[in-house]
């Protein structure tokens, strides 16, 4: 299913396509909404502030929304500001991100260890279509990149127990401890420094509100991957609305209809 919200609109000049990669490739770590939102709301109903539990969810729900697909220090750092908006110390957000990291690690590690076992397909952890649709884009000649909010050596451990390190012959780039030395939008800008594409001649795939702005930002076209994760079997309302607040062109839960995406995106 292709949803067009705005019909028309193509990416034949694209020279250049840029992909999130924790939701719209990998399903590695599929629910870390589940372990990061409980983790802060923990943390901020300690301040003591007499919100009720629920309270606190929506307001940890939004800020964690509104910040993936950025550098996962970010949501620390508002985890950071609103313990203290609560009359609380708070931790470094760095030590916030390793305990949200150590808790992550125990739901994944099965995961993590059957691929590098061999015990289960890249496929399974894999959104459908994904490997289709990143060989129909190098047939087609373009330059991939890819770009994720979680931590370097993650994203390059976890893209080669799924098989994709040989898509990206632009890269594969993750967070840095210096957060301010990297971000999807200074990726973007280094490739059109480097004459290597103009902003329309992007194209953006992405799960999060991040990629697609910044791609949108700079005149791509932007295709939003609304995955009702882990199945993505059908669209994330959320998400859908999210991705079209900010400008995706294209809405999918998968990529299982790849010939379809890359005919609407390169017609003819």
């Amino acid at each position: 299913m292709i949803e067009a919200i705005r019909p028309g609109v193509n990416a034949s000049r694209a020279r250049v396509a840029l992909f999130d990669f924790d939701g719209t490739l990998s399903l590695i770590r599929s629910g870390w909404v589940e372990v990061m939102v409980p983790m802060m709301v923990e943390i901020l109903a300690e301040t003591k502030s007499g919100e009720s539990e629920a309270a606190l969810t929506e307001v940890v729900t939004e800020f964690v929304g509104r910040l993936t697909g950025k550098q996962t220090i970010y949501q620390m750092i508002e985890l950071a500001e609103n313990v203290t908006k609560r009359g609380g110390t708070p931790q470094d957000p760095v030590e916030y991100k390793h305990l949200y990291l150590r808790l992550l690690w125990d739901k994944i590690k099965g995961r993590v260890e059957d691929l590098e076992a061999g015990r289960v397909p890249a496929e399974k952890h894999l959104v459908p279509g994904s490997g289709r649709l990143l060989e129909a884009l190098k047939a087609r000649g373009l330059k991939l990149y890819l770009a994720s909010g979680t931590d370097h050596a993650y994203v390059q451990n976890e893209a080669r127990l799924l098989g994709l390190e040989p898509y990206f012959d632009g890269g594969i780039f993750g967070a840095l401890d210096d957060y301010k030395a990297f971000s999807k939008a200074i990726l973007i800008q280094r490739i059109i420094a480097g004459a290597e594409a103009k902003g329309d001649e992007f194209v953006g795939f992405g799960d999060g509100y991040v990629e697609i702005e910044n791609v949108r930002n700079v005149g791509g076209v932007t295709v939003g991957v609304a995955s009702d994760e882990p199945d993505c079997a059908k669209v994330d309302e959320w998400k859908r609305n999210r991705l079209i607040e900010v400008g995706a062109d294209y809405i999918v839960p998968h990529f299982g209809d790849h010939d379809q995406l890359i005919g609407r995106l390169f017609p003819g």
